[in-house]
C-alpha cells in the first residue's frame, strides 16, 4: 500500500484541477460558435417566415449561452490562481524547491502581447453576446411587427445586454 503524503495529495489535486480547467476551456470555447450557430439558426427562421419578433429570441439566446460563458471563464482562472497562489507554492514548500513549482501558470501571463490579445478577445465576446443580439433588436423595432408588450421585452432584454456586456469588460480589468 502507498503511502499517502501531502505532496501526492497536492499533485492528485493539481491533477483533477487541471482536467477540470481544460474540460471547462473545451465548453467555453464551444460556446462561441453554439452562439454563433443559433443566432444564425434565429435569423434564418426569421427571413424564411417573416416574423420579425422571432429576432426577440437572440437576446435571450445570448443572455444565457454569453452568462454561461463567463461563469466558465471565471472557473478557469480561477483554477489557475488557485494553482498559482496556493498549490504550488505549498508544494514548493514540501519539496523545499527554490525553484517555482508550477512555473508555466505565471510564465504564460506575462508573454508578450497578452493583454492585447486579452482585449481583442473581449470585443469578440462582445460583439457575439452583445452586438449581434442588439442588431437582431434594432432589426424588429425597425418592422412592422412591432408591438407595446415586445417592445418592452426588448428594452427589458437591452437592459440586461447591457449588465452582461459590464460583465465582460469588467473581466477583462482582472
Amino acid at each position: 500500500m502507498d503511502d499517502v503524503t501531502e505532496s501526492k495529495v497536492l499533485l492528485a489535486e493539481y491533477d483533477r484541477l487541471k482536467e477540470e480547467q481544460r474540460t471547462r476551456i473545451g465548453f467555453r470555447d464551444n460556446l462561441l460558435y453554439f452562439t454563433l450557430a443559433a443566432i444564425t439558426a434565429v435569423v434564418a427562421l426569421t427571413v424564411q417566415s417573416g416574423q420579425s419578433r422571432l429576432l426577440l429570441s437572440a437576446p435571450a439566446i445570448c443572455l444565457i449561452l454569453g452568462w454561461t460563458y463567463l461563469v466558465n471563464d471565471e472557473k478557469i482562472s480561477a483554477i489557475g490562481c488557485y494553482v498559482r497562489d496556493q498549490l504550488g507554492p505549498r508544494l514548493g514548500e514540501l519539496a523545499s524547491a527554490h525553484v517555482e513549482v508550477f512555473g508555466w501558470e505565471v510564465y504564460h501571463r506575462n508573454v508578450a502581447g497578452r493583454a492585447m490579445r486579452k482585449r481583442l478577445q473581449t470585443g469578440v465576446d462582445l460583439v457575439t453576446y452583445l452586438v449581434l443580439p442588439v442588431v437582431c433588436m434594432v432589426a424588429f423595432w425597425c418592422s412592422p411587427d412591432v408591438q407595446p408588450l415586445l417592445v418592452i421585452t426588448s428594452l427589458v432584454q437591452t437592459l440586461v445586454l447591457a449588465v452582461l456586456g459590464w460583465h465582460f469588460l469588467r473581466r477583462t480589468e482582472q
